[in-house]
């Protein structure tokens, strides 16, 4: 398995930005899609992003699309989540996740390692 720390998180005003990081270790980083996902209080664990094992190929949620960007670095084994233009509805814990069934297949149970996650609060 791969063990992964999420980092980054905070309170932002609405129309802010963050940029999250989740560091990887234990495993190939480079073998895994990765992803974030979120949880906002009272609703389902939701997909964000995610990246191909190469970084070549991304995937977004509807809702963040045009505003958030996912992207990895294999030699510091890092998969980032900038968040541009952030809105009260971001409001949520972020998790990053790594899997082997590729960067298209947004299915959290597809997932195999998970973070702990970071807490990101947007105010209005």
């Amino acid at each position: 398995q791969v063990q992964l720390v999420e980092s980054g998180g905070g309170l932002v005003q609405a129309g802010g930005s963050l940029r999250l990081s989740c560091a990887a270790s234990g495993r190939t980083f480079s073998s895994y899609a990765m992803g974030w996902f979120r949880q906002a209080p009272g609703k389902e664990r939701e997909f964000v992003a995610t990246v191909s094992w190469s970084g070549g190929s991304t995937n977004y949620a509807d809702s963040v699309k045009g505003r958030f960007t996912i992207s990895r670095d294999n030699v510091k084994n890092t998969v980032y989540l900038q968040m541009n233009s952030l809105k009260p509805e971001d409001t949520a814990v972020y998790y990053c996740a790594a899997s082997f069934f590729g960067y298209t297949d947004s299915r959290p149970e597809r997932f195999s390692s998970w973070g702990q996650g970071t807490l990101v609060t947007v105010s209005s």
